[in-house]
């Protein structure tokens, strides 16, 4: 069992060839769920709005007008290209969110500064085993509603996170613009190729970082057996990946 992570950078020319490796590994036997984010569609569509971009420690700045736009965008445009594309190489992809079948259990993150930002409390996979027994590959799109039913936006790295933990998965692969974990960056030379989860949380990170930081620990300590943070832009580097090797190891 493999969970994928890709956002909107890993979305561009080898989206295809990724999407065709799966597809060949998905007939071989290999299970596999995808969860996507879709930062640049969202930005693309504020923007159109004239709606500012605000972003704190890695997190979405989320006001009722934003999370109007990121629930718009990401449940529907995005998450249905992605699972177009899919069907496209012979995936029976299908796609879903992180309310349905209560399937991600959220809380507002810290409201004074993020807004309608959530923190996963809980992942109920049963959907998803329910989906995978069936012979199906699910696509997560992750917008979750709180206890009250207000919709929040969930940070992609942080749900699928989760989603790994929840699913005992093999692997967890964050497709993301970066080669991997930094220890300083942007020094390239600080790239790390395996570590700890002891290990990384006695370091701080800064920035877009944290969030994968937090999701690969979080992956980890949740129940996945091992946490990849590769650059989704390569697709030399995703096969490695998909092989245990290259971008940043995450261990126990």
């Amino acid at each position: 069992m493999i969970v994928i992570k890709f956002g909107g950078h890993a979305m561009g020319e080898h989206a295809q060839q990724w999407m065709a490796e799966i597809a060949d590994r998905f007939r071989a036997g290999e299970k596999f769920v995808v969860v996507h984010g879709g930062g640049p569609a969202i930005d693309a569509e504020l923007n159109l709005r004239g709606i500012e971009k605000k972003v704190v420690n890695g997190f979405r700045v989320t006001t009722p007008d934003v999370m109007q736009v990121v629930e718009m965008v990401l449940t529907g445009s995005v998450l249905r290209s992605v699972v177009r594309a899919l069907t496209a190489v012979g995936l029976p992809a299908v796609g879903i969110t992180g309310s349905d079948s209560s399937l991600l259990e959220v809380r507002t993150k810290d409201f004074e500064k993020l807004g309608l930002v959530g923190e996963v409390v809980k992942a109920n996979p049963r959907v998803l085993n329910d989906l995978l027994d069936m012979g199906y590959l699910p696509v997560v799109s992750p917008v979750a509603n709180d206890p009250s039913g207000s919709a929040l936006n969930i940070n992609a790295d942080i749900a699928a996170g989760a989603i790994a933990g929840a699913l005992r998965a093999n692997q967890i692969i964050f497709l993301t613009d970066v080669p991997g974990i930094y220890s300083q960056w942007p020094d390239k030379s600080s790239l790390i190729s395996e570590i700890s989860v002891d290990e990384l949380k006695a370091m701080s990170f800064s920035d877009g970082m944290v969030p994968k930081v937090e999701a690969a620990i979080n992956a980890i300590e949740s129940g996945a057996s091992s946490s990849r943070i590769i650059d989704g832009t390569s697709f030399e580097a995703f096969i490695s990946a998909l092989d245990e090797r290259g971008g940043t190891w995450v261990r126990k």
